[in-house]
Parts: structure tokens; sequence; C-alpha cells
């Protein structure tokens, strides 16, 4: 009888808890949705362009019952959300796929709500690419925090680190008159600010975190400073940055929908590409990314096979600071803007955020940013066609985006084992 009630007792305690709030976020969403399809007018339409004039071929636009759409929407939403709580009831993972419908049908109903009844199109085409382009120091960041968590370094200082690339950029592009320079610049503006942080944290073991918020507010008053005692001075001699060249691949720069999307961006979104690419190879995959893991998960092992933690640490976090100042690039030479004060405007915390629900994982980490830089694209897009969603609510998009995505959907993650931990060798 006592082995019966032991075996009992561990299998009671060895069950996965239930997690409702997956659940829950789902059931509030769909709500959401049916009571805006309720609200849209019987007779409205909504309007999807799908190819721009410069296309190989012309795909039709599709003009949509948007209350009779919006309602079936709601209803696929519903039985998603009551397949989860049952999914959940059961202690039975539902997979990727779940969340990724569920956003995807979210997505396209919201759309349809906010195109109804405006007489404009909903440019499928300029949204995606749109927000392809917002995500890139979102990405870019992401990667930068990644780079440095995954080796133990927490790394608050993105912020800085994007507005430090912005600011070098500019300048020495405007110096240069060359674009391309300036993407050099502000790798190594990144760089330095990396460098910092990494020195406080490894030879003086401050605390990363604050260390961090430090350099956040050092770079954003020296930058500030600059810019309203130098660059407002002599605007066209310093702070009047080239615009990097769009470079369309060809053939599949004329591939509706994905063409503009993906085939006709500058060379910093095909940087992005390349840097995702080869840290999802090489973080889980290579000598260097076994190595940059062992020592954010266990640097004591680490450094009894060899592996000079330290050093690894500096090097990373230097290396993920220049990858940050890319990011940067995009706000001034990417965008064909001139540098401004705390222009990056808190886009090193939303990297953050995207790294944290991508589970420090570099594609993980891609899918959050651009899920981010989506969100803001989508107001900037609604705001321009005419929407009744009230501008407000349009400006606070990517922020209520990034909140409940991190709040709601963000499941046991588990950030590497010894970040914001010195090491000190005995």
């Amino acid at each position: 009888m006592s082995a019966i009630d032991t075996t009992s007792i561990s299998q009671d305690v060895v069950a996965p808890p239930r997690v409702w709030k997956f659940s829950v976020m789902y059931a509030v969403l769909a709500a959401a949705i049916l009571v805006l399809s309720l609200t849209i007018a019987g007779d409205a339409h909504t309007t999807f362009q799908f190819s721009t004039l410069k296309d190989a071929f012309q795909l039709p636009s599709a003009e949509l019952p948007a209350r009779a759409v919006g309602l079936v929407i709601a209803a696929l939403l519903v039985a998603l959300a009551a397949f989860s709580f049952w999914m959940t009831k059961n202690r039975t993972p539902a997979g990727m796929w779940l969340p990724t419908t569920f956003g995807v049908l979210f997505i396209v109903g919201f759309l349809v709500y906010a195109g109804a009844g405006t007489g404009r199109l909903i440019p499928v085409p300029q949204l995606l690419a749109g927000s392809l382009a917002l995500s890139v120091p979102l990405v870019f960041g992401a990667m930068c925090g990644l780079i440095g968590e995954r080796s133990g370094i927490v790394n608050i200082a993105i912020e800085g680190q994007l507005l430090m690339g912005a600011f070098a950029a500019a300048i020495t592009a405007t110096i240069t008159g060359s674009a391309l320079a300036g993407l050099v610049a502000a790798a190594i503006g990144g760089g330095i600010v990396g460098a910092l942080l990494v020195w406080f944290a490894v030879k003086y073991w401050v605390d990363q975190i604050i260390i961090g918020v430090v350099l956040n507010v050092l770079v954003a008053g020296l930058t500030g400073f600059f810019y309203s005692t130098v660059l407002t001075e002599n605007a066209a001699g310093l702070n009047k940055p080239p615009r990097l060249a769009t470079l369309p691949i060809p053939g599949l720069s004329e591939v509706p929908i994905i063409g503009p999307v993906f085939f006709n961006q500058t060379i910093l979104v095909y940087l992005m590409y390349l840097v995702v690419a080869l840290l999802a190879v090489f973080v889980f995959r290579s000598r260097w990314g076994l190595r940059m893991r062992a020592v954010g998960e266990h640097p004591k092992a680490a450094d009894t096979v060899g592996i000079n933690v330290n050093r690894t640490r500096v090097i990373n976090t230097i290396g993920a600071g220049m990858i940050a100042g890319l990011g940067g690039a995009f706000f001034t030479v990417g965008a064909g803007l001139a540098f401004a004060k705390d222009m990056s405007a808190g886009q090193g915390y939303i990297a953050l955020a995207a790294m944290i629900l991508g589970n420090w994982t570099p594609l993980g980490a891609l899918g959050a940013a651009l899920l981010f830089g989506f969100a803001r694209n989508l107001g900037n897009t609604l705001n321009v066609i005419g929407t009744p969603v009230p501008s407000e609510i349009l400006l606070m998009l990517p922020y209520l985006v990034t909140i409940f995505a991190v709040a709601g959907f963000v499941g046991k993650v588990r950030a590497p084992a010894s970040e914001n931990i010195p090491y000190i060798k005995q």
C-alpha cells in the first residue's frame, strides 16, 4: 500500500502545472475582435491591396464585407481560445502553431475593422515592408542583448548603443559624404559603449544593470549636449547625412508581396539578414557558441576546461555593442534623417523585450522584433488611411503590444544562470 501511495504522490509532484494565462489572454483578445466586429456597419467593406506598380505581375485587390468577415474571424478566435482552455485543462502542450495561428487571425480581424468604411486601400506590401524596416534597430538590439546575456553580461545599455550609433553615423556620413562610412562609425560607436559596460562589469564588478542605466543616461546627455551646441549651429556641415541606397535584387524584388518586403532594401537590412543567419548557426552549432553559452551558464566549469571567462565576456560584449551600433545607424543614414535628441525613443528597451520574448534565441528574438516593428508601422499605416481607431491608441500600439506580449505570452523562460554575476577567479 505504501508503494502505491508513493507512486501516486510521485505522479502528483511531477505533473506539470496548469498555466491559464495564455488561454485567458486568447479569450480576451477573441472577445475584443467580436465586439469590434459587431460595431461595424452592415454595408461597410475593407479592401486589401496586394501588389505594387513595380511587381512583375499584379495580384487583384480583395474587397471584403467587413462585418461578416470580422464575425467569422471572431468565431475562429473563440474556437481557438476554447481549444486552448481544453489543452490547458489536460496539461497538453499546444506548440507554436496555436499562438501563431491566433496572432495572424487577430491581426487580420483588427485590420478588417480598422479599414471598414474608410474608402481607402490597406496596402499590404507597404505595411509589411515598413514593418521590416522599423524592426531593423530592434533586431540588431535584440541580437546584441542575446550575445551579451549568453556571455553572462546583462546589457541594459542597448538604448545608449543605438543612440551612439545613430549619432556617430550622422556625423561621419555628413563629413565624408558616404553613408557606408557612417555604418562603420556607427558600429565603432556602439562598440565603445559596449567596451565601457564590460570594463566596469568585469574589472570593477559593478552591477551590470546599474552601469547599463548609467551609460544610457550618459550617452543621452552627451549626444543631447553636442546636438544642442554643435550640430544645430552647423547642421549642413555636420548633421545632414546621405541616405543608404536601396538595392533591389533583380527578379526577386518584383515578386508580389515578398519582393518589396524582403528584396528591395538597403545594405543595412541585408546585413541584418546575415547577422541573424550567422547567429542562428553559430550560437548553438560552433565552438564559439559553446564557449559563450558555457561562460554564461557556468563560468567556473568553463574556466576549469581552459576558457578565459572574462576575456570571452569582453570580446563578445564589445562585438555585441558593434551590432547594436549598426541598428542605431537606421535612425540616421538608414532613414535619411538628421540626428535628433533622444531619437532612439526607447527602442533599446523594446529590443530587450524582444530578446526575452524570443527566449534568448536568434530566430525567436527576430520574430518578436518583427512583431513589435509591425505594431509600430501598423499605427502609422492606419493613421494614413483614416481609421476609426483613436490616434492615441495608435501611438500607444507598439508599447501595448510589447506589454501584452511579454506579460501575457511569455511562457516559462530562463535567463542564462550567471548573468549579472561577476566572475572572480580564485
